[in-house]
């Protein structure tokens, strides 16, 4: 392991990497251009980003948390971190003199996610580059940019935490590979600054937390531990302060006084068993066990219903009807094929990269590629069960993959047999883009019936275009809306209007109201929708969500509403918007009644 400069005494490439980084962002802009420009986003949450950004801007308090115009009046506190909402915000005040508001806004789309990306580029080009010499480094960035998921994290838009997490985990090991306790403490402070953010980055901590265990145990090195557990827990702190200030309230998914405790019980037990150090391993690992007990004990005692994870008691129809169709969140066995197997290819090549290096290393480099690999391996793990965390694999997969490309690049220009040369070449091509495999198929194969449904479906959500299409509701007088639930952060952004719920947890029980309400037969519907007090109800009939309430629920208000027969309560509003996007007034109970009465009779 070598913290004074490459192994190979070549120069930083640090030009090469720049221009990488910049034909990585300009193939980035030419795949995100339309939605850019389009101003619409690949992922609600990154639309809700916005809007809290721009509530803060606008004077709500920086400890202030909640979306009042979610599930208005009261409003709902949202689950996110000031971390994030910070570049943002400073880079829409910095420019907003310079060209307006909306201006500054489209720049940030692109100036956060590609800064972002450069910074993770940069901490994985330089521990390439000190690990394996410059070319490998060179081809580590390269491969960055040949890894969907995790360009889809860096794509014009993506202003929300992902990008951020990617960075924490690169920050983390790269700061592993550095000599004494400082290396720890930086893997430390990445780490709270990742879940901070958001708890999705906990396995991660504590697969960086198990590797430096595995040096105090092997190695004799407890600094790297206790240096990490120390900073992990202070900086842990100071971010709750900087961005919660004193709150109290026992959220079980974000950080909270009972997280803070557990953490900092773990650090101070860390810190003592350092003290007793030297320990044999068994009586250091039965240590630790008792470390941890005591930890997670405080944790218990401080929030005991956060014993379960934030999810375990959701309304069974918000459980069946949103959590389990989230796809990033699933498993990676339930994704499509397109999507799996060319991340299984590159992981799989990136572990066995990673085991040569350690079989070919000696001294503490074969420990430290030793400790690449379990990291590696962990972070496999969570992405099989995580989705959106094979972001996280490939960020950790870019060195070896980067010296593998090299290696294979060798072959190719050596002289010997062509049939060598002609293998090299093509494992390169499937190392690179085994997104190609399927690429090929589409061409040559006909288009299955599956995807000819995908594809339809495709057509039919960008027809409401609902990004544009709401816009439409500002003229409308202000009110609360009834809509499902992925287009409700659209009418936050591009409205002044409040919405009954969004697809974010903590309004659990207004997501169940919407769900009920759309999959519902309208007069059970109209008691939901006169419970939040909606003066509108608005759906789009291309929204996979709209269609999903209409199939499920035939004789329910979403497929009432599809099918052009609208129940008396509700009145039609023109909009002038694409004729995919329905807008009804809820009707006074006075109205109601002199509607209805005539055709009763």
């Amino acid at each position: 392991m070598n913290s004074e400069g490459p192994l190979e005494k070549d120069a930083f490439p640090a030009l090469p990497l720049l221009v990488a980084w910049a034909v990585i962002c300009v193939i980035l802009l030419a795949t995100g251009a339309q939605n850019l420009l389009a101003r619409s986003f690949l992922d609600p949450d990154d639309a809700m980003r916005l809007v809290q950004v721009r509530d803060l801007i606008g004077g709500q308090g920086w400890f202030d948390l909640t979306q009042y115009r979610l599930d208005p009046p009261a409003g709902t506190p949202m689950h996110w971190s000031r971390l994030v909402d910070l570049p943002i915000l400073l880079v829409i005040k910095a420019l907003t003199p310079l060209f307006g508001q909306a201006g500054a806004e489209m720049a940030a789309f692109l100036i956060i996610p590609f800064a972002t990306l450069g910074i993770a580029l940069a901490i994985i080009g330089r521990l390439a580059w000190r690990l394996l010499g410059a070319r490998p480094a060179i081809f580590a960035v390269a491969v960055c940019g040949l890894m969907p998921p995790l360009l889809f994290q860096f794509l014009p838009s993506r202003i929300d935490h992902h990008g951020w997490q990617v960075v924490s985990v690169a920050a983390a090991l790269f700061a592993i590979n550095w000599r004494g306790a400082w290396g720890g403490r930086l893997a430390g402070l990445a780490m709270a600054f990742g879940l901070s953010i958001s708890l999705e980055i906990l396995p991660m901590a504590a697969a960086f937390a198990g590797v430096l265990y595995l040096r105090w145990a092997r190695q004799a090195e407890p600094f790297w531990l206790i240096g990490y557990m120390q900073a992990f827990a202070a900086a842990l702190i100071v971010f709750y302060l900087g961005t919660r200030g004193l709150a109290t309230t026992p959220y079980c998914d974000a950080v909270s006084p009972a997280h803070l405790a557990f953490f900092a019980v773990a650090a101070v037990g860390t810190t003592l068993i350092g003290w007793m150090a030297p320990l044999r391993w068994t009586t250091l690992t039965l240590c630790f066990a008792i470390a941890g007990a005591v930890a997670a004990a405080s944790y218990a005692a401080i929030s005991p219903a956060c014993l379960a994870t934030p999810f375990a008691k959701l309304d069974p129809m918000v459980d069946r009807y949103w959590y389990r169709l989230i796809l990033e969140g699933q498993p990676l066995w339930k994704q499509a094929a397109s999507l799996a197997v060319p991340a299984i290819i590159q992981l799989v090549a990136a572990v066995g990269a990673t085991a040569a290096l350690w079989r070919g290393a000696s001294g503490k480099a074969k420990f430290w590629w030793f400790d690449h690999l379990l990291i590696l391996l962990a972070a496999i793990a969570l992405s099989l069960m995580v989705t959106r965390s094979l972001a996280f694999a490939a960020i950790i997969a870019a060195v070896p993959l980067g010296w593998l490309a090299s290696r294979l690049l060798d072959t190719i220009r050596a002289e010997g047999p062509t049939s060598r040369r002609v293998w090299a070449l093509a494992i390169l091509v499937l190392l690179l883009a085994p997104s190609s495999l399927f690429t090929a198929a589409e061409k040559i194969l006909p288009d299955s019936d599956a995807e000819q449904s995908r594809a339809a479906a495709i057509n039919a959500e960008a027809s409401c275009n609902i990004y544009d299409s709401v816009s439409q509701l500002g003229r409308l007088p202000r009110g609360t809306i009834f809509a499902p639930m992925d287009i409700g952060p659209a009418i936050l952004l591009n409205t002044g209007h409040g919405v009954v719920a969004t697809s974010h947890h903590r309004a659990a029980h207004a997501m169940g109201d919407v769900i009920r309400g759309f999959m519902g037969k309208p007069a059970k519907a109209h008691a939901l929708v006169a419970k939040h007090g909606a003066d509108y109800v608005v759906l789009c009939a291309g929204v996979a969500e709209s269609r999903l309430y209409a199939r499920e629920a035939p004789t329910g208000l979403a497929a009432t509403l599809l099918n052009g027969k609208p129940p008396a309560w509700l009145e039609p509003v023109e909009h002038g918007g694409p004729e995919e996007l329905r807008v009804y007034r809820v009707r006074t109970q006075a109205a109601t009644k002199s509607i209805a009465t005539p055709l009763m009779q």
